[in-house]
């Protein structure tokens, strides 16, 4: 399955390079796909609610069913991760959240269109531990920040991009033919991963990643900071993705392109300031640096001034609102190019799997949170204020997990 890409390998210098940069392009290429995937329902939503007679409340179930087994299952795959071939692994959740978003495409009433969704959460819930076993694997510490932030990067632009394809697309010919062609096109990815995906970690040495139980990492503090800072981070990009929309059209007055370019050049901020900083923090680590300086700088930082986001309602100019928006999105990318390579040093490649599933688990808890306890708010107060400073203050017990509460950052030493 090509050459291993560690610094192990007899291969050439320029060899590992030229693996690692290909083995890299296709993650991130199947992130895009994933992102792409999990959002086309809310593309499709006006045409597929009205051609099968999908009610408001049904519609919702729909659009939160993939959170469901997404989060259940990332901790099956995390084991899975560290039990199995790693390539083998990504390659089947690929198959499967592929084959779930081209059989939507044939959907003719609810009940098989949120089994679909379900069946989606499960096989997209291994893309995360898998990406953690590899880059832990086969990449060293100074080029992990750029590889994380290349990834987050394609969570970005696969939705900015899906966006606006889908809705071009669909508006031309339909909302069926986008589900079947993106789900059976997607499968096309599969040939390159299985003849470029670096070999799995041998077995020697590996006994440690079929013996450690999930209470090994539980019992670790700096878990429990991974897990937490996450879901504070996770909390703002969930409170944005669910409600930035809404806010801009009723609260801003701004027309549904004006909403759209605007989210578009929010996702597109992000991926930019991600990239930006994951490159600098490996030039740092590679000059000297200290990975635990480095990376707690990152999230903690960039946490930190994404609290910024309090002023998006605060301030009467819709243009200055708008600037401290995509300033809040460059410091939350900032955050976004470090948070996993902690996890990745941290775990090692003995727990990258089940650590990052059960980070991922946690996290993800905020898709559930942030939307409702929103709404809520709203709902009591009649205004987005207070929703805002609670997203602030909740991205600020981030920062301040990642800087006080989060240990060095190094290899823990597995028993």
């Amino acid at each position: 399955m090509g050459p291993h890409v560690t610094a192990s390998s007899e291969a050439s210098p320029a060899e590992v390079v030229g693996t690692q940069r290909r083995v890299l392009a296709l993650l991130v290429v199947s992130v895009a796909i994933n992102y792409i995937d999990r959002g086309n329902l809310s593309i499709a939503a006006p045409l597929l609610k009205d051609e099968l007679g999908i009610s408001a409340a049904h519609l919702g179930l729909l659009l939160s069913s993939f959170f469901w087994t997404y989060s259940v299952f990332q901790i099956a795959s995390g084991w899975l991760v560290d039990r199995l071939n790693v390539n083998w692994v990504l390659g089947a959740g690929f198959l499967l959240w592929s084959a779930a978003t081209a059989m939507t495409g044939f959907v003719n009433g609810f009940a098989l269109l949120f089994a679909l969704r379900l069946l989606l959460g499960v096989g997209e819930s291994v893309a995360y531990p898998c990406y953690s076993k590899i880059l832990s694997a086969h990449f060293p510490e100074h080029q992990r920040g750029l590889a994380n932030a290349l990834i987050d990067a394609g969570t970005k632009c696969g939705p900015a991009a899906g966006t606006l394809a889908g809705g071009v697309l669909m508006a031309h010919f339909g909302w069926r033919p986008f589900f079947i062609v993106l789900g059976l096109g997607s499968l096309l990815w599969l040939l390159p991963w299985f003849r470029w995906a670096p070999p799995a970690e041998p077995r020697v040495g590996a006994t440690g990643a079929h013996t450690l139980a999930f209470r090994e990492i539980l019992r670790r503090h700096s878990a429990w900071a991974t897990f937490a800072g996450h879901f504070c981070g996770n909390y703002l990009w969930y409170f944005l993705l669910t409600w930035l929309p809404f806010y801009l059209v009723r609260e801003r007055g701004f027309s549904m392109t004006e909403m759209a370019t605007m989210g578009t050049l929010a996702y597109v901020v992000t991926a930019t300031a991600t990239t930006v900083a994951g490159w600098l923090s490996d030039r740092a680590i590679a000059a000297g640096a200290t990975p635990t300086r480095v990376r707690k700088t990152c999230t903690g930082a960039g946490l930190g001034f994404a609290t910024i986001i309090v002023g998006v309602v605060m301030v009467p100019s819709s243009a200055l609102s708008m600037a401290l928006l995509l300033l809040a999105c460059a410091s939350y990318g900032v955050y976004t190019s470090s948070h996993w390579a902690i996890t990745q040093t941290l775990a090692g490649p003995t727990a990258a799997g089940k650590w990052t599933g059960l980070q991922n688990f946690v996290a993800n808890l905020a898709g559930v949170a942030a939307p409702a306890i929103t709404g809520a708010v709203v709902d009591r107060t009649g205004d987005f204020f207070w929703a805002f400073a609670v997203a602030a203050a909740v991205v600020l017990t981030g920062s301040a997990t990642y800087l006080f509460v989060l240990g060095p950052v190094e290899p823990v030493k597995w028993r």
